[in-house]
């Protein structure tokens, strides 16, 4: 008879023996899940035996994390800002220092009363576009090129209530020629990993993440360089642009802003203080 204590010590050990990073968390977070329970309320119930059923649910969800597949494509769901999404291979998961770009819109619009009309741009699983939505006055156009993306965003949106705030669209934002609508933000976590930093990652992402979220196939530049240029067409006169950037890329992006003539340049930085989000203003310094 397998009881939790002893599942949770088994897969510990066979997960280390994969080469699995936080084994002891993964083990506890899949078998969690499995029995409907919270990962501390494990230890409440150390002594529970495991049906058949669930033994076997077990043994497939430790063999797909021992292929390296992400914890959250298991388990179809991940947390954001507090929030509950699902995601599966056709998005990315959810990081941290998305959290950073979030929290930065929400800091500046604090205060703010008019409503306000944000692109999200790569909206993914719809992470951004959402907790903007939830806590701002605002309608929010995201846009993503795959449509498996846009059809789960929509999932995530109904689930937490703003389905009325956002319109979903999909397209291809490097075809992008809509000068019609005008925005107060344009916001975007696009794919900026290049590509001789690509054939590093670790498995989890190259084996399993979508590869056109991740790079542009390029210098990591190009949606920046894209976005940027465009937002003297679609943004307001001192409307703003965040985004979230990778490690060292601060420098070639604050340049992109100001060769397109944007200011308050600002970067935020993380806990590791790596530039992590850069903005930018539409206009002209007085």
């Amino acid at each position: 008879m397998l009881k939790v204590l002893d599942a949770i010590q088994l897969s510990t050990d066979y997960l280390t023996k994969k080469g699995i990073d936080e084994p002891r968390l993964n083990a506890e977070l899949l078998l969690a899940d499995i029995l409907g329970m919270k990962r501390l309320n494990l230890y409440l119930n150390y002594d529970r035996p495991l049906s058949e059923k669930e033994k076997d649910l077990y043994r497939t969800f430790l063999s797909r994390r021992a292929n390296y597949e992400p914890l959250q494509y298991i388990l179809g769901y991940t947390e954001f800002w507090s929030y509950k999404f699902a995601v599966n291979k056709s998005v990315l998961i959810p990081r941290p220092e998305t959290e950073i770009l979030v929290e930065t819109i929400l800091n500046d619009y604090s205060d703010n009363d008019k409503e306000l009309n944000i692109l999200d741009i790569g909206t993914g699983s719809g992470i951004i576009a959402i907790c903007l939505a939830k806590n701002l006055n605002c309608k929010v156009t995201a846009i993503d090129i795959s449509i498996d993306a846009i059809n789960l965003a929509k999932e995530n949106a109904a689930f937490n209530s703003v389905s009325d705030k956002i319109t979903f669209i999909e397209n291809d934002i490097l075809k992008f020629n809509d000068t019609k609508i005008k925005y107060d933000i344009i916001v975007s976590n696009p794919p900026y990993v290049d590509s001789i930093q690509y054939n590093t990652l670790q498995k989890e992402i190259k084996l399993f993440e979508p590869a056109i979220a991740v790079t542009d196939f390029n210098d990591g530049l190009t949606f920046y360089k894209k976005i940027i240029s465009m937002g003297n067409d679609i943004l307001i006169p001192s409307g703003k642009i965040y985004f979230e950037i990778g490690a060292g890329q601060s420098n070639n992006i604050n340049s992109l802003f100001e060769k397109y003539n944007y200011f308050n340049i600002t970067n935020v930085k993380d806990y590791a203080n790596i530039s992590r989000v850069v903005k930018g203003e539409l206009g002209c310094e007085l």
